[in-house]
């Protein structure tokens, strides 16, 4: 396995395990800095693979971080409409 995927194997185990514990800011904090981090992870993995994998390993991100894309596919049908 791949560095870049390596990096988001353990990306997604970490997003995964804090998700578990409770937060005062339910979880806003933490979300920042993982999408931060995520995001040189996907680069990574789309020039170390291709893009179909990045892809995957978006949606795998999107789906645990799924309230930052919620908020942001809100905000983009209230932009455009």
């Amino acid at each position: 396995m791949t560095l870049s995927l390596t990096c988001a194997f353990l990306w997604l185990v970490a997003a995964n395990l804090r998700a578990m514990f409770p937060s005062k800011d339910h979880h806003w904090r933490f979300a920042y800095v993982m999408i931060a981090i995520g995001v040189p992870i996907v680069i990574g993995v789309a020039y170390q693979h291709n893009i179909l994998i990045a892809l995957v390993v978006l949606l795998m991100g999107g789906w645990i971080m799924r309230w930052p894309v919620i908020f942001f596919w809100r905000w983009l049908k209230r932009t455009f409409e």
